[in-house]
């Protein structure tokens, strides 16, 4: 990942310089792939029963 490339993420994730003083790269990154699943639907979401049978 560029430089480039990494302050464009930290813009949509609305970061600012202030905010990377506490995020590591990779915090920055597992961030921007969670914000992208969000927008997943999934045909089909885990109940709490499900997580008791595993």
């Amino acid at each position: 990942m560029t430089t480039p490339l990494f302050l464009l993420r930290c813009v949509q994730l609305g970061l600012s310089i202030r905010d990377l003083d506490l995020l590591t790269i990779g915090m920055v990154n597992d961030m921007y792939v969670e914000s992208r699943n969000d927008e997943h639907k999934y045909a089909v979401v885990a109940t709490q029963e499900d997580f008791d049978r595993f």
